[in-house]
C-alpha cells in the first residue's frame, strides 16, 4: 500500500486529469460542421458565465438557437462584455453549426449587434 501522501498526488492527478479530458471535449470545434452560416434573430437570453458565454437567440424562421461563444476571457478580448447586449437586441451571428442536424446550435466566431462587430475567433471567420 502507498503512504497517504503519495495516495492523494495520485488521486489528485487523476482527478485533475479527468477534468482536462472534458475540457479538451468540451472546447473542441469537431461537433461543429466546417462550413459557416449567418444566424440573424433577438437575443431572447444572455450567459456571459463559463465554460463558454452564449446567447438564446430567436429566428423568424428557425424557432430558438444556442449561440456559443468563446470561452470568458477570449469573449472578452472581442469587446463583447456584460452590457454591450440585452435580451430585444437585434444580432446577426457568423460561426459553425452543429453537424447534428436536429440540434440548433453554432459556435459563434463573430457576433454582430447593431453596427458593432465582435470578433470572437477572427482567425476562423471565412467571409468579411
Amino acid at each position: 500500500m502507498l503512504p497517504i501522501s503519495i495516495q492523494r498526488v495520485v488521486a489528485a492527478a487523476m482527478l485533475s486529469m479527468s477534468f482536462a479530458t472534458g475540457a479538451i471535449a468540451h472546447h473542441g470545434w469537431s461537433w461543429a460542421e466546417a462550413d459557416q452560416i449567418e444566424l440573424r434573430g433577438t437575443i431572447e437570453k444572455i450567459s456571459m458565465g463559463g465554460p463558454h458565454p452564449t446567447l438564446d437567440v430567436a429566428t423568424a424562421d428557425d424557432g430558438l438557437w444556442r449561440v456559443e461563444l468563446g470561452n470568458p476571457r477570449q469573449t472578452e478580448r472581442s469587446g463583447f462584455v456584460e452590457g454591450v447586449a440585452k435580451p430585444g437586441d437585434q444580432v446577426v451571428a457568423l460561426g459553425n453549426r452543429s453537424q447534428d442536424p436536429k440540434e440548433k446550435r453554432m459556435k459563434a466566431v463573430r457576433i454582430t449587434i447593431g453596427e458593432k462587430r465582435y470578433d470572437i475567433y477572427p482567425d476562423r471567420i471565412r467571409t468579411n
